[in-house]
Protein backbone atom coordinates (compact mmCIF):
# COMPACT_ATOMS: atom_id res chain seq x y z
CA UNK A 1 0.00 0.00 0.00
CA UNK A 2 1.34 3.52 -0.93
CA UNK A 3 1.59 6.03 1.68
CA UNK A 4 -1.10 7.74 -0.35
CA UNK A 5 -3.52 4.70 -0.87
CA UNK A 6 -6.41 4.33 1.87
CA UNK A 7 -7.10 1.00 3.71
CA UNK A 8 -10.76 1.26 1.07
CA UNK A 9 -8.08 1.41 -1.99
CA UNK A 10 -5.89 -1.07 -0.81
CA UNK A 11 -8.85 -3.70 -0.10
CA UNK A 12 -10.57 -2.72 -3.22
CA UNK A 13 -7.36 -3.37 -5.64
CA UNK A 14 -6.76 -6.29 -3.59
CA UNK A 15 -10.28 -7.83 -4.36
CA UNK A 16 -9.65 -6.60 -7.98
CA UNK A 17 -6.10 -8.21 -8.38
CA UNK A 18 -8.24 -11.93 -7.25
CA UNK A 19 -9.43 -13.30 -11.14
CA UNK A 20 -12.29 -15.23 -9.43
CA UNK A 21 -14.27 -11.99 -7.82
CA UNK A 22 -15.71 -10.22 -10.40
CA UNK A 23 -16.74 -6.86 -8.89
CA UNK A 24 -18.26 -5.26 -12.42
CA UNK A 25 -21.21 -7.67 -11.95
CA UNK A 26 -21.06 -8.59 -8.34
CA UNK A 27 -19.53 -5.13 -6.46
CA UNK A 28 -18.59 -4.92 -2.89
CA UNK A 29 -19.14 -1.62 -0.78
CA UNK A 30 -15.69 -0.80 1.58
CA UNK A 31 -16.15 1.52 4.36
CA UNK A 32 -13.14 1.73 7.34
CA UNK A 33 -12.95 3.23 10.26
CA UNK A 34 -10.28 2.73 13.63
CA UNK A 35 -9.33 -0.50 12.17
CA UNK A 36 -12.76 -1.73 11.68
CA UNK A 37 -13.22 -2.61 7.51
CA UNK A 38 -17.11 -2.88 6.76
CA UNK A 39 -18.26 -5.00 3.62
CA UNK A 40 -21.36 -4.76 1.67
CA UNK A 41 -22.29 -6.47 -1.27
CA UNK A 42 -24.33 -9.32 -2.92
CA UNK A 43 -21.69 -12.10 -4.36
CA UNK A 44 -21.78 -14.95 -6.88
CA UNK A 45 -21.40 -17.86 -4.53
CA UNK A 46 -20.08 -18.78 -1.23
CA UNK A 47 -16.92 -19.09 -2.74
CA UNK A 48 -16.55 -15.86 -3.79
CA UNK A 49 -17.61 -14.69 -0.09
CA UNK A 50 -14.69 -16.60 1.73
CA UNK A 51 -12.28 -14.96 -0.80
CA UNK A 52 -13.42 -11.46 -0.65
CA UNK A 53 -13.04 -11.79 2.96
CA UNK A 54 -9.61 -13.70 2.87
CA UNK A 55 -8.24 -10.99 0.67
CA UNK A 56 -9.12 -8.37 2.54
CA UNK A 57 -8.06 -9.64 6.12
CA UNK A 58 -4.81 -9.82 4.42
CA UNK A 59 -4.70 -5.71 3.89
CA UNK A 60 -2.35 -4.30 6.20
CA UNK A 61 -4.27 -2.00 8.86
CA UNK A 62 -7.42 -4.24 8.43
CA UNK A 63 -7.85 -5.37 12.53
CA UNK A 64 -11.58 -6.51 12.22
CA UNK A 65 -14.22 -6.85 9.54
CA UNK A 66 -17.88 -6.68 9.26
CA UNK A 67 -19.28 -9.15 7.51
CA UNK A 68 -22.25 -7.66 5.30
CA UNK A 69 -21.39 -9.31 2.01
CA UNK A 70 -24.51 -11.74 1.17
CA UNK A 71 -24.22 -14.53 -2.02
CA UNK A 72 -26.77 -14.68 -4.64
CA UNK A 73 -29.57 -17.32 -3.64
CA UNK A 74 -30.47 -19.48 -6.53
CA UNK A 75 -34.01 -19.11 -6.21
CA UNK A 76 -35.82 -16.83 -4.11
CA UNK A 77 -37.55 -17.83 -0.71
CA UNK A 78 -38.68 -16.68 2.08
CA UNK A 79 -37.60 -16.77 5.83
CA UNK A 80 -40.08 -19.33 6.90
CA UNK A 81 -39.58 -21.42 3.74
CA UNK A 82 -35.91 -21.57 4.27
CA UNK A 83 -35.96 -22.51 7.74
CA UNK A 84 -38.10 -25.17 7.12
CA UNK A 85 -36.06 -26.75 4.25
CA UNK A 86 -32.90 -26.48 6.52
CA UNK A 87 -34.78 -28.02 9.42
CA UNK A 88 -35.80 -30.98 7.38
CA UNK A 89 -32.50 -31.68 6.14
CA UNK A 90 -31.12 -31.10 10.06
CA UNK A 91 -33.25 -33.81 11.22
CA UNK A 92 -33.04 -35.98 8.23
CA UNK A 93 -29.28 -36.42 8.56
CA UNK A 94 -28.28 -39.39 10.65
CA UNK A 95 -25.06 -38.10 12.25
CA UNK A 96 -26.93 -35.49 13.69
CA UNK A 97 -29.58 -37.52 15.58
CA UNK A 98 -28.42 -37.22 18.88
CA UNK A 99 -28.78 -33.91 18.60
CA UNK A 100 -31.90 -31.97 19.89
CA UNK A 101 -33.43 -28.48 19.18
CA UNK A 102 -32.96 -25.53 21.61
CA UNK A 103 -35.61 -23.11 22.62
CA UNK A 104 -37.32 -20.90 21.86
CA UNK A 105 -38.09 -22.65 18.43
CA UNK A 106 -40.56 -26.02 19.53
CA UNK A 107 -41.68 -25.86 16.37
CA UNK A 108 -38.67 -26.57 14.65
CA UNK A 109 -37.69 -29.75 15.42
CA UNK A 110 -38.25 -32.83 17.82
CA UNK A 111 -37.80 -33.26 21.40
CA UNK A 112 -35.07 -36.84 22.10
CA UNK A 113 -34.71 -38.44 25.49
CA UNK A 114 -31.89 -36.95 27.78
CA UNK A 115 -30.21 -40.10 27.76
CA UNK A 116 -29.18 -39.87 23.87
CA UNK A 117 -28.91 -35.67 23.44
CA UNK A 118 -24.94 -34.84 22.75
CA UNK A 119 -26.40 -30.93 21.88
CA UNK A 120 -29.04 -28.74 21.28
CA UNK A 121 -29.13 -26.69 17.87
CA UNK A 122 -31.12 -23.43 17.49
CA UNK A 123 -32.13 -22.40 13.94
CA UNK A 124 -33.53 -18.91 12.93
CA UNK A 125 -33.71 -17.18 9.27
CA UNK A 126 -33.74 -13.18 9.37
CA UNK A 127 -33.69 -12.21 4.97
CA UNK A 128 -32.12 -15.18 4.09
CA UNK A 129 -29.29 -15.12 6.39
CA UNK A 130 -29.44 -18.72 8.63
CA UNK A 131 -27.81 -18.68 11.80
CA UNK A 132 -27.14 -21.76 13.97
CA UNK A 133 -26.42 -21.42 17.53
CA UNK A 134 -26.33 -23.93 20.32
CA UNK A 135 -23.69 -26.67 21.02
CA UNK A 136 -22.63 -29.99 18.89
CA UNK A 137 -20.29 -33.00 20.27
CA UNK A 138 -17.92 -32.48 17.68
CA UNK A 139 -15.98 -30.51 14.99
CA UNK A 140 -17.30 -32.66 12.39
CA UNK A 141 -21.21 -31.96 13.84
CA UNK A 142 -20.55 -28.07 13.62
CA UNK A 143 -19.50 -28.20 9.57
CA UNK A 144 -22.04 -30.69 8.75
CA UNK A 145 -25.01 -28.31 9.93
CA UNK A 146 -23.34 -25.71 8.33
CA UNK A 147 -22.89 -27.08 4.83
CA UNK A 148 -26.65 -28.49 4.98
CA UNK A 149 -27.63 -24.61 5.50
CA UNK A 150 -25.86 -23.54 2.97
CA UNK A 151 -27.72 -26.47 0.21
CA UNK A 152 -30.91 -24.80 0.53
CA UNK A 153 -30.87 -22.51 -2.49
CA UNK A 154 -32.27 -19.26 -1.16
CA UNK A 155 -30.09 -19.30 1.90
CA UNK A 156 -27.62 -15.83 1.80
CA UNK A 157 -25.20 -16.49 3.93
CA UNK A 158 -24.57 -18.73 7.25
CA UNK A 159 -23.77 -17.75 10.36
CA UNK A 160 -22.44 -21.06 12.23
CA UNK A 161 -22.40 -20.21 15.89
CA UNK A 162 -22.68 -23.83 16.98
CA UNK A 163 -19.87 -24.20 19.80
CA UNK A 164 -17.95 -27.49 20.14
CA UNK A 165 -18.17 -29.07 23.43
CA UNK A 166 -16.03 -30.51 24.44
CA UNK A 167 -13.43 -27.68 22.75
CA UNK A 168 -11.31 -30.10 19.89
CA UNK A 169 -8.71 -28.66 18.49
CA UNK A 170 -8.85 -27.92 14.70
CA UNK A 171 -6.35 -28.98 12.06
CA UNK A 172 -5.80 -30.07 8.22
CA UNK A 173 -6.87 -33.31 9.36
CA UNK A 174 -9.75 -32.35 10.82
CA UNK A 175 -11.05 -30.32 7.66
CA UNK A 176 -10.12 -32.89 5.33
CA UNK A 177 -12.59 -35.49 6.85
CA UNK A 178 -15.38 -32.84 6.66
CA UNK A 179 -15.05 -31.96 2.94
CA UNK A 180 -14.88 -36.15 2.32
CA UNK A 181 -18.43 -36.62 4.17
CA UNK A 182 -19.87 -33.53 2.77
CA UNK A 183 -19.07 -34.97 -0.69
CA UNK A 184 -20.05 -38.22 0.32
CA UNK A 185 -23.57 -36.92 1.41
CA UNK A 186 -24.01 -34.90 -1.82
CA UNK A 187 -26.03 -36.78 -4.54
CA UNK A 188 -24.56 -34.46 -7.61
CA UNK A 189 -21.07 -35.84 -6.30
CA UNK A 190 -19.53 -39.82 -6.83
CA UNK A 191 -17.09 -38.85 -3.95
CA UNK A 192 -14.98 -42.19 -4.76
CA UNK A 193 -13.83 -40.54 -7.75
CA UNK A 194 -12.32 -38.03 -5.70
CA UNK A 195 -9.38 -36.77 -3.82
CA UNK A 196 -9.06 -34.55 -1.07
CA UNK A 197 -6.38 -32.78 0.51
CA UNK A 198 -5.87 -29.63 2.98
CA UNK A 199 -2.62 -26.90 3.89
CA UNK A 200 -3.47 -24.48 5.57
CA UNK A 201 -6.62 -24.54 5.84
CA UNK A 202 -6.58 -24.39 1.56
CA UNK A 203 -7.84 -27.53 -0.16
CA UNK A 204 -7.11 -29.29 -2.95
CA UNK A 205 -9.76 -31.09 -4.89
CA UNK A 206 -8.21 -34.06 -7.63
CA UNK A 207 -9.62 -36.88 -9.77
CA UNK A 208 -11.90 -37.71 -12.80
CA UNK A 209 -15.61 -36.72 -12.89
CA UNK A 210 -18.43 -37.24 -15.02
CA UNK A 211 -19.11 -33.51 -16.31
CA UNK A 212 -18.72 -30.04 -15.07
CA UNK A 213 -21.83 -29.87 -13.26
CA UNK A 214 -19.97 -32.24 -10.84
CA UNK A 215 -16.78 -30.65 -10.79
CA UNK A 216 -18.63 -27.37 -9.86
CA UNK A 217 -20.97 -29.38 -6.67
CA UNK A 218 -17.67 -30.52 -5.53
CA UNK A 219 -15.97 -27.72 -5.36
CA UNK A 220 -19.12 -25.88 -3.98
CA UNK A 221 -19.45 -28.35 -1.24
CA UNK A 222 -15.75 -27.91 -0.09
CA UNK A 223 -16.04 -24.31 -0.22
CA UNK A 224 -19.61 -24.87 2.17
CA UNK A 225 -17.47 -26.03 5.10
CA UNK A 226 -16.55 -24.26 8.05
CA UNK A 227 -12.79 -22.83 8.04
CA UNK A 228 -11.95 -23.62 4.54
CA UNK A 229 -10.09 -20.65 3.06
CA UNK A 230 -9.34 -21.48 -0.19
CA UNK A 231 -10.06 -24.84 -2.68
CA UNK A 232 -7.74 -25.32 -5.24
CA UNK A 233 -10.53 -27.17 -8.02
CA UNK A 234 -8.10 -30.01 -10.28
CA UNK A 235 -10.73 -32.51 -11.25
CA UNK A 236 -10.66 -33.46 -14.29
CA UNK A 237 -13.80 -34.00 -16.64
CA UNK A 238 -13.80 -37.19 -18.05
CA UNK A 239 -13.92 -36.93 -21.85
Amino acid sequence: MTPMMSIPDAVHRRLAAETRLDLLRHPVALSFADGVLTMEGEVANVGAKKLALERAASVPGVEHIVDELRVAPACTMGDAQIRDHVRDLLLGEPALQPVAWAAPSPDVGVALPPDVVLGTIGLSVAHGVVTLDGSVPSLAHKRLAGVLAWWVPGVRDVVNGLEVVPPEEDDDDEITDAVHLVLEKDPLVDATQLGVSTRGAVVTLTGVVLCEVERQAAERDAWCVFGVDDVKNEVQVRS
